[in-house]
């Protein structure tokens, strides 16, 4: 007596930006036995420009995960198969009979792109306990009409990935704070770039102390446990000791032996864009120090009336963005970039601001669209909001896109000035010093001032030595006179 084949759907790695070929999963939100519905977040993976979530286009439970967490995986393929409602699992003898009268593989149902989160979502978004291990039934999957076999395995498909070399943080036997861990049923509760961080400093999430609100753990609580993990132990944590090592292995790296960290995601992209920039366009870069005395005076006065709005950072970042506009606004030609293809300079008419950001994951450039239109209040709203989400590593790829100028604020790290590279299909790039009291001639007299160096960096195919003088000498103006602020519009 035969019956109807089990009906599994294999959930393929899509593209999540535009052209990507590859993304490593970051973290599965779900297990084998674990119901699912349309819209449900699955998994998070980092591609080579942000780390988003995968939600699932249909309902079933899930069957396999094919691929482990920290695992990178070609765009296209399957990464998660679920059984679908309407089939019915058939016996082992009877998939041969089943699988040869199948004419043809069963048309995908229509699916909407619910892709990075948007879309319907229909699950609960509470998150589900991880279900240990049990025995199961060898798992049947239809695909061009034969039956193909998957044993049943002793442990889930996606077993964990190895723990991660961290050269900074080296991971040690676990903490007192164990002891205030959830419960070992329980998914301890963060956010994807608080996973991320605990995963790059080879820190079991499961061991952290929460202090966040509704139990999560924050990017405090991470670097709490492992400053308390690294402080020399006590008497009583000595004695301990035997009952963390039985806990699962964790990496331990020597001072002595050399770290290899793999070049991937980010990392890889931001090599693979500033090695071909480097040696495809000629970089030309021009210093400039300049008087922000009356600048950083401005910058006080803006944060002390909050006018520009509440929430609102006013930075001396924000000043120099505006100049930077002012100043491409005076001579448009530097918004531009090269096409190879057809030989041609295409100059932009709007001036979409790309900001470097420092992240854990890594270099990211997401830039503000058209800032060249927006009053110096909308601007620092923007420019706000852009920090933020970078930090929190929520920075979708689109957000990174279409830049055509950018600002590098090397200044936060007690650094004068450098050469930036330019972003690839970018003209120009503005490096902005530290602002530090230096000596300086004011109306004759040398006396101490606030002084900041810039740096900008241009293409010489498109933009010659007047031209990028006249833009770094204007964006200097304007930090040395902010009332130009105003003038200059």
């Amino acid at each position: 007596m035969s019956t109807a084949v089990e009906n599994v759907r294999q959930f393929k790695m899509p593209d999540v930006g535009e052209g990507l070929t590859e993304a490593e999963i970051l973290k599965w939100f779900v297990q084998p036995g674990d119901t699912v519905t349309d819209g449900q977040v699955v998994c998070e993976v980092e591609t080579a420009k942000a780390a988003v979530e995968l939600p699932i286009p249909f309902d079933g439970v899930v069957k396999e995960l094919y691929f482990g967490e920290g695992t990178t995986v070609d765009v296209g393929t399957a990464i998660i198969s679920v059984a679908v409602a309407g089939g019915a699992a058939a016996p082992a003898e009877a998939a041969p009979a089943a699988a040869a009268g199948a004419a043809e593989e069963e048309a995908e149902p229509e699916r909407r792109e619910v892709l990075v989160g948007y879309g319907p979502r229909s699950g609960s978004s509470k998150r589900r306990a991880r279900k240990p291990a049990a025995a199961a039934a060898p798992t049947v999957v239809q695909a061009g009409g034969e039956a193909t076999y998957y044993a049943p395995k002793p442990t889930p498909a996606a077993a964990p990935a190895p723990a991660p070399v961290a050269p900074a943080a080296p991971a040690v036997p676990a903490s007192p704070a164990v002891s205030a861990a959830p419960a070992s049923g329980e998914r301890p509760l963060a956010k994807p770039p608080v996973r991320k961080l605990a995963k790059d400093l080879g820190v079991d999430l499961a061991a952290v102390t929460p202090t966040g609100p509704h139990g999560n753990v924050t990017r405090e609580d991470v670097h709490a446990h492992v400053s308390a993990a690294t402080t020399p132990a006590a008497a009583p944590v000595a004695a301990a000791a035997p009952v963390a090592a039985a806990a699962e292995p964790v990496a331990v790296v020597s001072g002595e032996e050399d770290v290899r960290v793999p070049i991937k995601g980010v990392r890889k992209a931001t090599a693979a864009a500033m090695v071909s920039s480097a040696f495809t366009a000629p970089h030309v870069t021009e210093w400039v120090q300049v008087d922000v005395t009356r600048t950083m005076k401005l910058v006080r006065e803006l944060k002390e009336t909050g006018e520009l709005g509440a929430g609102v950072r006013v930075s001396p970042l924000l000043l120099v963005a505006k100049a930077l506009l002012i100043a491409i606004r005076r001579h448009p030609e530097v918004n531009a970039s090269w096409d190879e293809a057809n030989q041609e300079i295409v100059h932009k008419r709007r001036i979409n601001l790309g900001i470097a950001a420092a992240t854990p994951r890594g270099l990211i450039v997401p830039n503000i669209k058209d800032a060249g239109s927006m009053a110096l209040p909308e601007l620092a709203g923007a420019l706000t909001s852009l920090i933020e989400v970078a930090r929190e590593g929520k920075t979708s790829p689109a957000a990174m896109q279409g830049g055509t100028v950018t600002i590098t604020n090397v200044g936060v790290f007690g650094v004068d000035s450098g050469t930036p590279i330019l972003n690839p299909g970018e003209a120009a790039i503005l490096a902005f010093g530290q602002v530090r009291e230096l000596p300086w001639v004011h109306k004759g007299r040398v006396v101490p001032r606030l002084v900041t160096t810039l740096a900008l960096s241009f293409d010489h195919r498109m933009v010659d030595g007047e031209l990028g003088s006249k833009v770094l000498a204007d964006t200097a103006a304007v930090l040395e006179q902010p009332k130009r602020l105003i003038s200059w519009q």
